[in-house]
């Protein structure tokens, strides 16, 4: 039986857009800079304002699909050596999380591990969290914070820094040439 999660229901959103977002957090982080790059913020956040309703609400839908399509790749990972990814993908997406308290308030950590934990079992993360409600602006940047733990998370599994992006701009890239 589908769920009403299943992530064939779940709009894709704008994932180009959203890993242009996760690719410059990782770029600064990996440039040795501490903090976002005041520049670079201003650029992001000039682009998110462009946006609009329409193009926000596919940035999020976009950045849901992110953590889908990388929790996926580490769920598939981890079964190789038959491990499970909620037991070691979790628990220290949690840790990382708790030790972000200005990004990541305590209250949306089990919201953001629920997310993940949907998409690490198959389901769509905005489905999954559309059963409770509309987003709160408060859960944006921790959505973001996710998506960007779980690629630099691939990254060291990979000792690759750009093997998460990589692995998206790919599979994009297959869907267009499909289309």
């Amino acid at each position: 039986m589908s769920s009403p999660c299943d992530p064939q229901h779940a709009p894709v959103g704008d994932v180009g857009a959203a890993l242009l977002v996760i690719d410059s957090q990782l770029r600064s982080v990996h440039s040795g800079k501490t903090g976002r790059d005041p520049e670079q913020q201003k650029l992001i956040d000039q682009f998110t304002a462009s946006l609009g309703p329409k193009g926000a609400h596919d940035l999020l839908d976009g950045a849901c699909t992110l953590i889908y399509m990388f929790m996926t790749w580490l769920r598939k990972a981890h079964e190789e050596h038959g491990k499970d990814v909620i037991e070691y993908v979790v628990p220290s997406l949690v840790a990382s999380m708790r030790m972000m308290p200005k990004s990541v308030r305590p209250e949306a950590i089990p919201t953001m591990a629920g997310l993940v934990i949907a998409a690490g079992t198959g389901l769509s993360p905005n489905l999954w969290r559309k059963q409770y409600g509309d987003w709160t602006e408060k859960e944006m940047t921790p959505l973001e914070a996710t998506a960007f733990l779980l690629a630099e998370h691939i990254n060291r599994i990979t000792e690759d820094p750009d093997f998460a992006t990589r692995m998206i701009s790919e599979a994009l890239s297959r869907s267009v040439d499909e289309d």
